[in-house]
């Protein structure tokens, strides 16, 4: 078994697909009407996000959603989010088993980790 997708609730479906394509990297897979919500499946590799907007208010609590990416260079990611006026809430932290994190804010409160794993220096 293995995990097929990681969905989110949102309120604006077109603003947290921009997001994710433009500081995330995904790229829209698939987008559909289902029983009256919108849905976008976003994809990178394996991994799937899938947005989800309907006309009720999200019965979710974005706030407590925690993602989690893996990265060749945290400091790519924070320049990356820096040159866009988007600074991290958390971090950057190195661990004591020498991974490096750092956390940003998603469109709908949603925590985005993003994670270095030892092993490649950043250029």
């Amino acid at each position: 078994m293995h995990m097929h997708h990681f969905g989110i609730e949102v309120k604006d479906l077109e603003t947290s697909a921009a997001f994710y394509q433009k500081y995330i990297g995904l790229q829209e897979e698939s987008s559909f009407l289902f029983s009256g919500e919108k849905i976008v499946f976003l994809k990178e590799k394996d991994f799937r996000l899938e947005l989800i907007s309907s006309s009720e208010q999200p019965t979710s609590n974005p706030s407590s959603v925690h993602l989690c990416f893996q990265v060749d260079s945290i400091n790519e990611v924070i320049f990356r989010f820096n040159e866009n006026g988007i600074f991290s809430i958390e971090g950057p932290y190195k661990l004591e088993n020498g991974w490096e994190t750092v956390f940003y804010q998603g469109p709908d409160n949603e925590v985005i980790e993003f994670i270095q794993i030892g092993g490649k220096a950043d250029k």
